[in-house]
């Protein structure tokens, strides 16, 4: 399977140009996507004698499970500290799969990129002498088999020299991973999620209710997307993998705050039924209801910690099925995790274990850090399962789901690896008018959510412009008086060195373009990702602090206090040394924000740590329905004095 000479280091020159750049703005934009270390296109079949993988069980989901943990046996009687061990699905991983990009290039010997890897001597500090090895994986089902490849030559040089059976579920095609999210009205909720049935083979629908009472059937669309709809690599070369279908349901005419059961399924041309997981929910409040409301808001999660550990060159990918190995390992005293902050799924813990106190979530951007290897947004969605079926999963777009040159986006960065959006826009569901475009505004009780595109121009004259102004002109503030603006990028203020290095506080014509609106129609709150971190300001307009930074603020409103929450799990950020005065509060730690409306008069928001849960800054606003009326700072009509 040997490409011809001549087009070989031509190949090698385009796959390893093409990775260096988007492993490069990745890590720019705050964590390399660690699948992009490898080289697959430079991979060679080597086997050799005496090496082997051998996987068990081979059959998974015997009991309707999801997730199941596989036994991994290797040995390679030449062992080396680079040897690593590959996660491929489907099973098949050879070049009958691989596209050419062009007449100049022939297609690599391999070209899947691995779900996951790890070192082979990770768990095994003998494998060096011994050439064996043991280590536990946990796999989620992803439509396809799997199967395990033994590799030598590290990561920069792999050599195939071993490779197992192959690994599947009872049925790959089982629908998985349902997550909610509030529809285009009030009493409206959206149930989406991932299967291998297309619409040729079954018919999807959610089989929903009020909990205890009568159960009614809804059908779902379905959609799905080819790698001809990828922008770039890696995600239309070694990071493609089929994203199966995605369905959606949409569950109409709630009665507010009821608890709904649902069960999404797929009826087969033979009649018979292939049902998930059964879930709840609860109804949303009706706008300007009085009532307990909370919702969480984050940016930057992704699906693991992509801390650096120079010694084992640590895969990040595998951190989450790990956690679970060293959970077990605690026990006989391993503790080889003292050198990782799990960011991301403390993050996720955190939610889970109170979710029971949370009523939204808001993911504003950064959703995976996928980068163009489809295979992560099944390991996310799976990883966020217990918190997106159980209450509304919000999401924004960021640089690094919609960022590729010459696609549109207002940035011509790589960070989005080719994916262009397109994932993003079909496997999660958002309220937008255009799905491609992305922003949308949102009622929830007492809070109106305006949630712009910061990847789409938002200056004057545009049509995202006219959308917020819009969003946050067009509501009732005596019964919704909790205006909340968010976006990805900082478009307020930020002491990140990365915005200093620039001369900046801000993306470019960020508040400049959009402060006036933000005072004029009085917004309480900005909150942003993109900077991994916490930092809050005084309420601030025009650079100046209108209003001292307090744990407190009562009667009218002054300015909008900027909060960046994008500390969600991505790798940390630089603070300036030196402080602005408008910089009230700091955490270069990972964390979450969390708004409390107790009623129409008292907000509570809380910034979280994700490793404890601990409040580390909060403040209040108390005020009444006159105090949003009263004059301020640039935010009264002109007045005459004529009776």
């Amino acid at each position: 399977m040997e490409p011809p000479p001549r087009t070989t280091a031509i190949a090698a020159a385009v796959y390893a140009l093409v990775a260096f750049s988007v492993a490069g703005t990745v890590a720019a934009g705050g964590g390399e996507q660690p699948l992009s270390r490898i080289a697959i296109h430079r991979a060679t079949v080597a086997p050799l004698p005496g090496a082997f993988i051998n996987a068990s069980p081979a059959l998974l989901g015997v009991q309707g499970k999801d997730r199941e943990w596989v036994t991994l046996k290797y040995s390679n009687p030449k062992p080396s500290k680079d040897d690593w061990i590959g996660v491929f699905s489907p099973a098949n991983f050879n070049d009958s799969i691989c596209p050419s990009e062009n007449q100049w290039v022939e297609p690599p010997l391999l070209c899947t990129a691995p779900i996951k890897f790890q070192f082979a001597n990770y768990t095994n500090p003998d494998y060096g002498k011994t050439g064996k090895g043991f280590l536990r994986l946990q796999l989620i089902n992803q439509r396809e088999d799997f199967s395990f490849a033994l590799f030598s030559g590290g990561l920069s040089n792999p050599k195939l020299i071993a490779r197992s059976k192959s690994v599947t579920f009872i049925n790959p095609k089982a629908p998985v991973y349902p997550r909610l999210a509030q529809g285009k009205s009030w009493n409206e909720m959206t149930v989406t999620w991932t299967s291998g049935y297309g619409t040729n083979e079954a018919t999807p629908f959610v089989k929903w209710g009020i909990q205890g009472q009568i159960q009614i059937l809804s059908p779902a669309g379905t959609l799905t997307f080819s790698r001809n709809t990828m922008c770039g690599p890696p995600a239309r070369t070694v990071g493609w993998r089929d994203p199966g279908f995605i369905h959606t349901s949409f569950l109409k005419d709630l009665w507010p705050n009821f608890m709904y059961t649902y069960q999404i399924g797929h009826r087969l041309l033979n009649g018979s039924i292939v049902w998930g997981h059964q879930n709840s929910f609860k109804a949303p409040p009706y706008p300007g209801e009085d009532s307990l409301q909370r919702v969480v808001i984050f940016g930057d999660m992704g699906k693991e910690v992509c801390k650096r550990y120079r010694r084992y060159f640590f895969s990040c990918l595998t951190i989450k099925l790990e956690l679970e190995l060293f959970d077990r390992a605690e026990a006989d005293g391993s503790n080889v995790f003292n050198d990782f902050e799990p960011g991301s799924l403390n993050t996720t813990n955190q939610l889970i274990k109170d979710l029971k106190n949370i009523d939204m979530v808001m993911h504003i951007g950064d959703i995976t850090y996928a980068s163009g290897y489809l295979s992560q947004w099944d390991q996310f969605t799976a990883q966020v399962e217990p918190i997106a079926s159980t209450v509304p999963y919000m999401v924004g777009s960021g640089n690094h789901e919609r960022d590729w040159p010459g696609s549109g986006s207002f940035y011509g960065s790589l960070d989005s690896g080719g994916e262009c959006g397109v994932p993003a826009q079909n496997m999660f569901y958002v309220p937008a008018e255009n799905r491609e475009q992305f922003w949308y505004s949102m009622d929830y009780g007492m809070f109106r959510f305006c949630i712009a595109n910061t990847e789409y121009d938002w200056r004057p004259g545009t049509e995202q412009y006219k959308f917020i102004e819009h969003c946050l002109s067009s509501v009732d503030r005596q019964k919704q008086p909790w205006l909340i603006f968010l976006a990805h990028r900082v478009l307020g203020y930020s002491s990140a060195t990365f915005y200093a290095d620039e001369g900046t506080t801000e993306e470019p014509m960020g508040r400049e373009s959009l402060q006036s609106l933000w005072q004029k129609y009085k917004v309480d709150i900005a909150m942003y990702g993109h900077v991994h971190g916490y930092e809050r300001t005084c309420p601030v307009y025009e650079n100046v602090c209108v209003a001292k930074g307090s744990d407190h603020y009562t009667g009218a409103f002054t300015a909008t206090t900027h909060i960046v929450v994008g500390g969600g799990g991505a790798s940390l950020a630089e603070y300036t040394a030196v402080r602005a005065r408008w910089s009230h509060a700091q955490d270069r730690d990972f964390g979450f924000g969390k708004l409390t409306a107790f009623n129409h008069t008292t907000l509570l928001f809380e910034y979280k740590r994700s490793r404890d849960g601990s409040v580390h800054d909060s403040f209040t606003i108390s005020r009444d329905y006159r105090d949003i009326l009263a004059c301020g700072i640039d935010n009264c009509p002109a007045t005459t004095l004529a009776t």
